[in-house]
């Protein structure tokens, strides 16, 4: 099982994810240039946080213009499970993989903290080792992660924040995922909240168990 793992300039995440996939959960991961990204096998792929293209017109709207999304699109038509995580979530939301828009904060600041998440979407890809309704704690890092969407009962909403919204998301959403739920985007960093050694007091590892659901998927066939 090999999943890839997505570089684009500004790529900040992509090492992070890559060692969890690798060294925390036994699944092989490759770190690859977006120019370069070719479909050769891989049963999965993920989009990392970072600052793709420095964040230039809006976060995300540079990289969405890709080669690399077309790939990725395929590989989503396909079934396979497709995470984006911070600014790989504005690049799926960009490229139209996924619903909605995000917009900068409310207030308009950069915000790193640890926060509170509740799963609500337990038949995706990435969620089915958690319980639903099981709030998790993972770090945020953004500074336009406020999403919206016009009518928030069509979306299909997979994380939610609890106790605060720290960034004015309409409904306090954290997440969505496409209909076919293969395609998951979030704000907050499992790849940050995977190993005791980065979790603060008072929180959880509570990215450990989205990896763990594809690895899961993926052994099982998703």
């Amino acid at each position: 099982m090999r999943v890839a793992v997505i570089r684009f300039p500004g790529t900040n995440g992509d090492l992070d994810v890559a060692h969890v996939l690798n060294r925390v959960i036994g699944l092989r991961a490759d770190v690859v240039w977006h120019g370069e990204f070719k479909d050769e096998g891989y049963d999965a792929a993920v989009v990392p946080g970072g600052f793709s293209y420095g964040d230039w017109l809006r976060a995300g709207a540079i990289a969405a213009r890709s080669p690399a999304l077309r790939v990725i699109r395929e590989m989503a038509d396909e079934g396979k499970p497709i995470l984006g995580i911070c600014n790989g979530f504005q690049i799926l939301v960009e490229s139209g993989l996924l619903p909605g828009a995000l917009l900068p904060n409310d207030p308009p600041r950069f915000i790193a903290k640890w926060v509170r998440v509740k799963v609500l979407n337990v038949k995706t890809p990435f969620t089915t080792a958690y319980g639903e309704g099981e709030v998790v704690s993972m770090p945020i890092a953004h500074g336009e992660g406020r999403y919206y969407i016009d009518n928030p009962a069509e979306v299909n909403t997979a994380f939610s924040y609890h106790g605060e919204n720290p960034n004015g998301s309409i409904n306090n959403i954290a997440g969505v995922a496409n209909k076919d739920g293969n395609v998951v985007g979030l704000m907050p960093h499992p790849e940050r909240a995977s190993e005791d050694i980065l979790v603060p007091r008072g929180h959880s590892k509570g990215g450990l168990k989205l990896w763990l659901s594809l690895k899961e998927s993926l052994t099982r066939g998703w």
